[in-house]
């Protein structure tokens, strides 16, 4: 069986997020936020999904895809018999009277490079998920295309009969398309397109500049860092998991999930990985959405929510092909009606840095003494409840040994909260429920095996469980750290470093593909319990599971080592960086733990 990859590059400005294949098409774009409706699906079903492609007349071409070095801006060379030519893909976003300029506009710039290449623009969106075909009408120097709440236009100065009629030209100087939702561009199109491209070219390389990392996986660290900010939805500073939906965790697998949302349960590791690159406003922005969801939710807190804090992400199925014919495709995630308890844990830990991170200032500390209290209080009510766990298995609940940890940890954070706001009644509580977590914990450990396992009662073996170490349940010089990480590897590792979450039965089937999260919290393991050369080791055997850009899926098939599951995956990317964080911060300190 042949590698299966990716084959796009992706674009945004934290206001939108774009795929833009090797073929030129952009094949994925949701207006007017992550989670509206594609007006370019072409991923999903190639009927009913639109265009935007630059295409040469030969049918037999190379290409060549890859960003400007240290930006968000992708470049696509086309290769035909008849010449060569670039289309440079992005998403304009530069600072603009004191504020973030980012607009609903998608820039192309398309340049001869050699030859008289022929080339044809097709720009078909479509609404409604692609039940709705858009009437478009000609202007002057414009496109409209109507039947949205707001209008589409293309902007160009390529001729608007050669789009139309979709006839071929001979591409002899260089060209723009300018496509927007809602403002048009009423300006020079060639002029306000370079001077985008400039400015936006400059913000991305001035973000880079200011990214603090250590020496070890630079390249890999910043692909990571600018992926990982054009996923922060800049308005509410929410994260979503990753900008598509019904991607399929292996073929015919039926484990098709809209990830265009907010996962509370990942709160700990994306902070962990900004703070990690020294970037604070992202850090601040995101940590504002974690506080606003806590602050307005009612006795339980949803395992995920929308971008803007909506709690309501009923889950459909639309009549589309899927991806390679990979049915179904779901709009909206059922998972927020599971019961996930570890978030609480989640909350807390993200309210600590307010009380020991000096950046923060005194006035953003209100009230968020009583909010420590009351998620606190939550974790005492919920404590003995079994539930979906991190995986949200969607049929049965079990006593997670995850979710403990995540008790443990959220009580332990609330005990320095105490601390610091001289409060001993909720530090008793606080202590209090970090034992009895603490107990839960151990009663999932099994002497025999000298393993911990996923759930009290339970044989089977998880790699959620690796966070014991990571998260210094564990001592990391222990031989229990040491033996609970090589009975995980015995049952769970698979080649290159591969790690699957577990391998029992669940609600659709045995698990078929690595979820490549775990692979790095694997380095970390490594790292953590002592052995560096191997954590090194697989670290750079993990990196040949991107694509031809850097970016990672959220599955990879062991077998071979194809990119499965949603893409690009914003926690696959928070796991490289902390990873390499971890190896760059031991070998900086071998003594370190």
């Amino acid at each position: 069986m042949s590698k299966h990859t990716y084959e796009y590059g992706v674009i945004g400005n934290c206001a939108f997020l774009a795929h833009i294949g090797k073929d030129t098409n952009v094949a994925w774009l949701c207006w007017p936020r992550f989670d509206s409706s594609f007006v370019f699906g072409g991923i999903l079903d190639k009927k009913k999904g639109g265009e935007f492609s630059i295409q040469p007349k030969s049918d037999s071409f190379d290409t060549h895809q890859y960003y400007e070095e240290n930006t968000n801006v992708l470049c696509t060379e086309i290769t035909t018999n008849e010449g060569k030519y670039r289309v440079t893909d992005f998403a304009p976003r530069f600072l603009q009277y004191d504020r973030n300029f980012k607009p609903l506009m998608l820039i192309r710039k398309l340049e001869p490079l050699s030859g008289t290449p022929l080339v044809k623009v097709t720009c078909n969106p479509v609404g409604e998920y692609g039940e709705m075909k858009l009437e478009n009408n000609q202007a002057s120097n414009h496109i409209k295309f109507l039947g949205l709440e707001r209008e589409i236009r293309l902007t160009t100065d390529i001729s608007l009969t050669h789009i139309i009629e979709n006839n071929y030209f001979v591409l002899n100087d260089t060209k723009y398309l300018v496509l927007t939702y809602g403002a048009p561009l009423e300006a020079a199109v060639r002029s306000t397109s370079e001077a985008f491209l400039q400015n936006t070219t400059n913000y991305w390389r001035n973000w880079v500049k200011s990214t603090s990392i250590k020496n070890f996986g630079q390249r890999e660290v910043l692909r990571s860092a600018l992926i990982l900010k054009i996923h922060q939805y800049e308005d509410t500073g929410g994260i979503i998991a990753a900008a598509t939906t019904s991607l399929p965790e292996s073929p015919g697998s039926g484990r098709n999930w809209d990830y265009r949302y907010c996962w509370l349960r990942d709160t700990y590791y994306t902070l962990n990985a900004f703070n990690n690159i020294g970037h604070f406003e992202e850090l601040e922005r995101y940590f504002h959405y974690i506080a606003n969801i806590s602050a307005t939710q009612g006795e339980r807190y949803q395992p995920l929510y929308a971008i803007g804090g909506r709690d309501q992400l009923v889950e459909r199925i639309i009549d589309l092909e899927g991806y390679q014919g990979n049915g179904p495709v779901r709009i909206g995630n059922q998972a927020y009606e599971h019961i996930q308890n570890d978030v609480y844990g989640q909350v807390l830990l993200s309210l600590l840095p307010l009380y020991v991170d000096f950046r923060f200032n005194q006035d953003e500390r209100a009230g968020s003494d009583k909010l420590a209290a009351d998620v606190l209080n939550r974790i005492e009510k919920f404590i003995q409840e079994p539930d979906a766990g991190l995986w949200e298995f969607r049929d049965f609940k079990q006593l997670h040994c995850y979710t403990y940890l995540f008790h443990w940890a959220g009580s332990s954070a609330a005990v320095k909260i105490a601390d610091f706001m001289k409060d001993d009644r909720l530090k008793k509580k606080a202590v209090y429920l970090r034992d009895l977590a603490a107990n839960k914990i151990e009663a999932c450990y099994d002497p025999a095996r000298k393993v911990y396992t996923q759930a009290i009662g339970t044989s089977n073996l998880d790699a959620s469980t690796l966070q014991l170490i990571m998260m210094n349940y564990l001592d990391s010089g222990s031989d229990l750290a040491k033996n609970h990480l090589i009975n995980l590897e015995k049952e769970l590792r698979s080649e290159g470093g591969l790690f699957y979450r577990y391998k029992h039965t669940d609600d659709f089937g045995t698990p078929e593909t690595t979820f490549l999260i775990c692979a790095f919290w694997y380095v970390e393991a490594l790292a953590c319990v002592g052995r560096l050369d191997e954590a090194i080791e697989t670290f750079e055997s993990i990196m040949k599971f991107s694509n031809h850009v850097g970016l990672f899926s959220e599955d990879v098939d062991a077998a071979t080592g194809s990119q499965w599951g949603n893409f690009p995956q914003a926690y696959s990317h928070v796991g490289l960086v902390n990873a390499a964080f971890r190896i760059a911060t031991r070998l900086d300190n071998p003594t370190f733990l």
